[in-house]
């Protein structure tokens, strides 16, 4: 208990001292972040508990039909959702905690492929046509490539880094 406690004064000193160091814009920022990633926060536990009061009944009723198409699609479309909500808030934390910049382009394309990934699970290939289904893949394969570079760099950069020290 007493590193614990330790460990949260630590923070909180060290987050007192950046607070004062910051200017009137990076404190707006900061309060933002922090109300947004609140705002989130609510919608990811509302969004659980929809996902529970759905799923429970199926798994009561003895219809519930694992491999049934529709199923499947609605329930992994509302965890993928849910996962989505978990890395914004994830990337709105950390630019709250100032280790990163409010922007991150590796974020917002990494969320964007969630998305995409999310829209090809609840696809309906039937009523969906082929040029549709060609485009996402495209769009996946591009950002998909963006995110390996962006990656590739942020290697490059802190290899550098590294050898600097």
């Amino acid at each position: 208990m007493g590193r614990k406690k330790l460990f949260a004064t630590e923070i909180f000193s060290d987050s007192e001292k950046l607070w004062k160091a910051m200017s009137f814009y990076e404190k707006f920022e900061q309060i933002i972040a922090i109300i947004l990633s609140f705002i989130i926060a609510v919608i990811i536990v509302l969004s659980v508990v929809s996902l529970l009061g759905k799923l429970f009944p199926l798994l009561l009723s003895s219809s519930f039909d694992p491999l049934d198409h529709s199923i499947f699609q609605s329930l992994f479309g509302m965890i993928m959702t849910i996962l989505i909500a978990l890395e914004f808030k994830h990337s709105i934390i950390r630019a709250a905690l100032r280790q990163d910049s409010i922007i991150q382009v590796r974020t917002i394309v990494l969320i964007a492929l969630l998305a995409l990934g999310r829209k090809f699970i609840i696809l309906d290939t039937s009523i969906t046509s082929a040029t549709t289904i060609a485009a996402l893949s495209g769009a996946i394969l591009a950002l998909g490539i963006v995110y390996w570079l962006l990656r590739s760099a942020d290697r490059e950069d802190e290899k550098q880094a590294e050898s600097r020290e």
